[in-house]
């Protein structure tokens, strides 16, 4: 059927991670039209490209700009940096490319998500990367993501990995292929030293076919819904003001754990109870929508440098360490991560000049949090509950003890001069649990808020439809039923390759 102007085969929401994925792929059928629709600019910024630089962009325009609510268990808001430009997060964040355990997408499968075990998912992990030199069978060699590890790592994080192994933790051959447990150097998106973005690698290629349009500065305010169908959405374009709508046979929200949810509310399809108390009509009933919210908190132990620190050549954090704590059965729920800065702007704290840190996070948090809306102005209401559940500030309070073993190890001797947090006069769990109370913050890891299965407060299938909505899809983070233990951008890609292909082929 010949299509309108304004109508298309697919419509993406999104041009982050996931919404570059969907568009190259599906734009690869021929006869197909593709809109992607991005609320941000097609600029990147211009410190984007250095990988050492990416502390300083949660303060630029391509970052939302959003905090969490006050934290009931800390008392403090902290700030949730979220990406704001074609690229999405991926311009932004810290660059590691690291795929989850394969224990997290086993447990997916078994929370009702079909399809979704570790081997489902390897095809599509393989689809996204480059990882030369690695075992074929489990890493990609022609995908779009070239990653590898810093070669060589910084010099003081090589201490820090030798402090590791020799405090009794296993060496991984390849910590970042969600088989293995231990500390190794990590992959990272850094191509000839300047970081490749979901954009460089994925839409910006695409965006020369005459089947794909992208436009940028769009903000998606609502979906269009007749009966119980969408039939596309309603766009305001930034800088104008102007109201523009488009019209489409699917509709796949890849904005993301805050931004999916958001559009979804927005449009009256969510709980209905919060709606009516922020003056939404109700379309759709939807509990789930915006429930479910999880993200990694973590804390930093910073050391003075005995020596100069060598300046950072990529993203400042190029080990990592995936580890069970004494309550994980499981999947890994601490991951450690040997950082080259000590600098406030790394720490989030009174930093050092001169120094290096080894940063704790809890990796698969109990607590559960909630995305709402604002009334009024109908922007998003971000609350993780980071350590409501207390089991997570005892695994954060035992990673602590961990990491502070590893910094103490002989190989460390010529590179620590002190420890300046916690500080030697915290020694006691209360004395931890205040630390991490005032000095937490967010990995930036948000995920869970339309999550997959059918629990009665699922949002999606196993193949991304949306329950009671047809021509309705969403492809992002916010559809895991839990976070993984590891950064997600990696999984973000292979969920995005795998949603394309179930929609291409219906």
């Amino acid at each position: 059927m010949s299509k309108t102007p304004n109508t298309y085969d697919y419509i993406v929401v999104g041009a982050g991670a996931a919404g570059s994925v969907l568009a190259a792929r599906l734009s690869q059928c021929a006869d197909a039209r593709v809109l992607v629709l991005e609320a941000g600019s097609a600029s990147p910024p211009p410190l984007s490209s250095i990988p050492q630089g990416w502390p300083l962009l949660s303060t630029t325009e391509w970052n939302w700009g959003d905090s969490s609510t006050v934290q009931s268990a800390t008392g403090r808001s902290v700030p949730v940096p979220r990406g704001r430009g074609v690229g999405g997060s991926s311009l932004i964040n810290g660059m590691i490319f690291m795929r989850g355990h394969r224990a997290n997408f086993d447990a997916w499968r078994e929370s009702g998500a079909a399809g979704w075990a570790f081997a489902d998912l390897l095809p599509y992990f393989k689809r996204s990367e480059t990882a030369s030199g690695r075992d074929p069978a489990l890493r990609g060699t022609i995908g779009p993501m070239v990653v590898a590890p810093a070669d060589p790592p910084n010099e003081v994080l090589t201490a820090c990995l030798s402090a590791a192994v020799d405090s009794g933790h296993r060496r991984a051959v390849d910590i970042s292929g969600g088989l293995e447990l231990g500390f190794g150097p990590v992959d990272l998106n850094i191509v000839e030293g300047k970081r490749q973005s979901a954009a460089d690698a994925y839409l910006w290629p695409a965006a020369r076919r005459s089947n794909l349009d992208l436009v940028s500065d769009a903000a998606v305010h609502r979906l269009l819904i007749e009966g119980s169908r969408c039939v596309g959405v309603e766009y305001v374009k930034s800088y104008r003001g102007d109201i523009h709508e488009a019209w489409a046979d699917e509709v796949i929200l890849a904005a993301g754990a805050v931004g999916s949810p958001q559009i979804l509310m927005r449009s009256g399809i969510g709980p209905q109870s919060h709606l009516r108390d922020v003056g939404v009509d109700v379309c759709l009933d939807l509990p789930g929508v915006g429930a479910n919210l999880q993200d990694h908190a973590w804390v930093m132990v910073a050391y003075r440098g005995a020596r100069p620190v060598p300046p950072a050549r990529n993203n400042h954090g190029e080990i990592i360490g995936l580890i069970h704590s004494g309550a994980s059965e499981m999947a890994p729920d601490l991951q450690i991560i040997f950082g080259d800065s000590s600098g406030p702007e790394f720490v989030g704290f009174d930093g050092v000049d001169n120094g290096f840190v080894i940063a704790v996070c809890v990796v698969q948090p109990f607590s559960r949090g909630t995305v709402r809306l604002s009334s009024g102005d109908m922007r998003p209401v971000i609350d993780p509950n980071y350590f409501g559940d207390d089991r997570d500030m005892r695994t954060m309070i035992e990673g602590l003890r961990i990491a502070r073993k590893i910094g103490m190890a002989s190989q460390l001797d010529d590179w620590r001069a002190e420890e300046v947090s916690p500080g030697a006069a915290a020694e006691s769990d209360e004395e931890l649990r205040a630390f991490v109370r005032r000095s937490f913050g967010s990995y930036t890891h948000l995920a869970g808020t339309c999550a997959m299965g059918h629990k009665a407060n699922s949002v999606v299938d196993a193949e991304l439809r949306v329950h009671g909505v047809d021509g309705l899809r969403i492809a992002d983070a916010s559809v895991m039923p839990t976070v993984p233990s590891a950064n997600t951008a990696a999984t973000v890609y292979a969920l995005a390759e795998r949603a394309a292909e179930l929609i291409i082929n219906g």
